[in-house]
């Protein structure tokens, strides 16, 4: 093997799109979330195919700097977000904890007839009115999880329309009585994405998310909201909590 000075070293061009990248991450000119450029637009830019921009981007994906989406480009992926399970569940405090911007989007506020599981879990008759929140979860600005909370409304009247206002469930409580609550049981589970989460999520169908179903009850154990939550698997790490989690 010659170990000349002077001959230029053959380092494949793909290593040397992919180190170029991943600079650009770590000096923020592509912050998480950020889309990169087309594989059409790179491959113009460093003067070779998209089967070698491809084999670029394929190595940061493996090392987990980007992420794709289908039929929606390259994405520099995020950090997880840690993300609390215990007694109190409370979105805007477990990510205002890790320096995140918290935001919640209403979907829909729907009063309807419970569902049985939802009666049993609120300990309700069959039928009885609840209202249903669905909303979305994000961190600064980043789809984090897709969510469904039942309220009884016969325990909560007003409640649909203190969420009408109020996005913050918290909030929307205390506007209506009930001034805590903490969580009685939580049960985690891996599902995969169906195409409303993905669409919700930014994710393909099919891509793992973390299902959380919990129940919170006021301070005489009275269940006062049934929920459901899908995370985005590569956005958060769900930690338990203390023994109530």
């Amino acid at each position: 093997m010659s170990n000349d000075p002077t001959k230029p070293r053959s380092t494949p061009i793909w290593r040397s799109i992919a180190a170029d990248l991943r600079g650009s991450i770590a000096e923020r000119r592509y912050v998480p979330g950020d889309k990169l450029p087309t594989e059409a637009a790179l491959a113009a830019r460093f003067g070779v195919n998209r089967h070698t921009v491809r084999h670029a981007l394929a190595q940061l994906i493996d090392e987990g700097l980007v992420r794709t989406r289908r039929g929606a480009g390259a994405y520099v992926a995020g950090q997880p977000t840690d993300y609390p399970i215990g007694q109190r569940v409370r979105f805007h405090e477990n990510l205002l904890a890790t320096g995140r911007r918290p935001e919640k989007r209403v979907l829909q506020i729907e009063v309807r007839a419970a569902a049985a599981g939802e009666a049993q879990a609120l300990q309700i008759s069959q039928r009885a009115q609840v209202c249903a929140y669905h909303g979305l979860s994000l961190g600064d600005g980043r789809p984090i999880a897709v969510f469904e909370s039942v309220f009884p409304l016969e325990r909560l009247p007003g409640l649909a329309a203190a969420l009408q206002t109020h996005s913050s469930v918290t909030e929307a409580l205390r506007l209506v009585g009930i001034t805590d609550y903490t969580r009685a049981s939580t049960r985690l589970t891996a599902v995969l994405a169906t195409p409303t989460h993905a669409l919700h999520l930014h994710l393909r169908e099919g891509d793992p998310v973390l299902k959380s179903t919990g129940v919170n009850v006021d301070a005489a154990q009275i269940p006062v909201e049934y929920g459901r939550t899908f995370f985005a698997g590569d956005r958060v790490t769900l930690t338990l909590d203390g023994p109530s989690a």
